[in-house]
């Protein structure tokens, strides 16, 4: 399987299964487009007829450049087989395994837990409007959660954990820093824990940032890994959906204290995350907004909604995103030669030294290596799912009580669902989000059809972008 594409001039070649990436000219471009379903006289015919114009486009030079992709072919970078028929590294073990014919992939029994999303808060101080947490609830009662479950939960994942070294915890609500003590205890207990069991833990804080101050950002530049703001743009974006209890807009609290808390960070990780929506399709603006505000590390993501509120993101909106996603690109570009770059979270794409076959066919982890906790200590697949009944895989406690939904998970890969084994995006995304296809269609191994169209613009911008770089080189 190949993809072909037009962008920014340059015009690429993409072979699925291999990986390989081919930026070629308009004929050679041409030409592999016909290579599977011409005849070798018929694409010559085709392109003499096409490049009838262009006197350098000769039999002789459309034979050579038949060659050249013959070789390409040969060699496996172009038309190469699928996927499917090759081994594949599996699990912690990394032993090789096979993918059968019949997409059920091989794992290990043993079920290595190596993350988890600690929900220390289901309660919120912001009243936004598209919270898929119903403003931090998760349509449930608000609570924060103990010390004690916290302590059960760091003990459940060095226990499950088996040989891995790294493990990583996420504090989520809701807002955490309403409970901000506890998540303090909870640090503290796993970085005595971690001696004991040779383990090293790696946080991650989700917050809106109003109660952010500097003991808060003192611990996090110590002990937080990595730091996520959420910030949707300009004043006016952001003031629209993310607003307190007495209805007042939240921009003017957070940004001075989200400049001071990135300044502080010296470099460690952090990134500013924000969510369009129909209201505001041109959020590259947003974009440009927050890295004038000085943040560099960014994330933009799409509303995921039910289509009838009045912030759903429409049919009609998907040729201004595709649009938006290529400025986008063109722009960071450009930027990067004037020596003022960004980083945008979903063009962070390394061509050389992306993850194993194996993560590339089954994505987040979710519901399998990686869990939430609620802070009652339910256990679920992941955040989207916690308040489902049908989705509480167990508890901290007593572990994990539903292998059914676990095997689900399991198989919840790019070669269980039919449209993803055509997709050429196939490898990117690992299947996508199980979350979103749950709630977009019903079943996790249903396809998000919406924001499979905006995942394949933005890795055709991603790929676009690694492609000029080398250029330049």
């Amino acid at each position: 399987m190949i993809h072909q594409y037009i962008l920014n001039g340059h015009h690429i070649v993409l072979d699925v299964n291999s990986g390989s990436i081919h930026d070629v000219d308009p004929l050679a471009y041409d030409i592999i487009g016909l290579f599977e379903v011409a005849s070798k006289e018929e694409l010559i015919a085709s392109m003499l007829s096409k490049y009838a114009g262009d006197a350098s486009v000769t039999r002789d030079e459309v034979l050579e450049v038949l060659s050249d992709v013959q070789a390409l072919r040969d060699a496996g970078q172009l038309f190469s087989r699928p996927i499917l028929d090759r081994p594949v590294k599996s699990g912690s073990d990394a032993s090789t395994q096979a993918i059968m014919p019949e997409a059920q992939i091989i794992m290990p029994e043993a079920q290595i837990i190596k993350a988890m999303c600690l929900h220390v808060a289901h309660t919120c101080n912001l009243n936004c409007e598209y919270c898929f947490a119903s403003q931090g609830k998760f349509h449930g009662d608000r609570a924060l959660m103990s010390f004690e479950v916290g302590k059960q939960a760091i003990d459940f994942l060095i226990a499950n954990s088996g040989s891995r070294h790294n493990l990583e915890v996420d504090f989520f609500g809701g807002e955490p820093l309403l409970n901000w003590e506890v998540v303090k205890q909870i640090v503290a207990y796993a970085r005595e824990a971690e001696k004991r069991h040779d383990k090293n833990f790696r946080f991650t804080l989700t917050t809106n940032g109003i109660l952010i101050d500097d003991e808060v950002i003192e611990f996090c530049n110590r002990e937080i890994h990595n730091v996520v703001l959420s910030l949707d743009g300009r004043k006016e974006v952001h003031d629209r959906l993310r607003r307190t209890y007495d209805n007042k807009g939240s921009y003017d609290t957070i940004v001075p204290k989200f400049q001071h808390f990135v300044e502080s960070r010296k470099g460690k990780g952090y990134y500013i995350r924000g969510t369009f929506t129909h209201d505001n399709v041109d959020f590259t603006e947003d974009l440009y907004h927050m890295a004038e505000l000085g943040f560099a590390e960014l994330s933009m993501e799409p509303v995921v909604c039910p289509p009838g509120e009045p912030y759903a993101l429409t049919q009609e909106d998907l040729p201004v995103l595709y649009d938006q996603y290529e400025k986008l690109a063109v722009e960071m570009l450009q930027r990067e030669r004037e020596g003022r770059p960004f980083t945008f979270y979903h063009y962070t794409l390394d061509l050389t030294a992306g993850p194993c076959i194996y993560k590339r066919i089954t994505g987040c982890g979710s519901g399998t290596e990686y869990l939430a906790v609620t802070p009652w200590g339910d256990l679920y697949p992941c955040h989207q799912f916690v308040g489902d009944d049908a989705f509480r895989m167990g508890d901290v406690w007593h572990g994990v009580n539903r292998p059914d939904l676990r095997q689900n998970f399991k198989s919840c890969n790019v070669f269980s669902r039919p449209e993803c084994r055509e997709c050429w995006a196939q490898l990117y995304c690992s299947g996508g989000c199980a979350a979103n296809s749950y709630h977009a269609g019903g079943d996790i191994s249903a396809i998000y059809k919406y924001g499979c169209d905006l995942f394949r613009k933005r890795m055709e911008c991603a790929i676009m972008m690694n492609v000029e770089r080398q250029e330049e080189k």
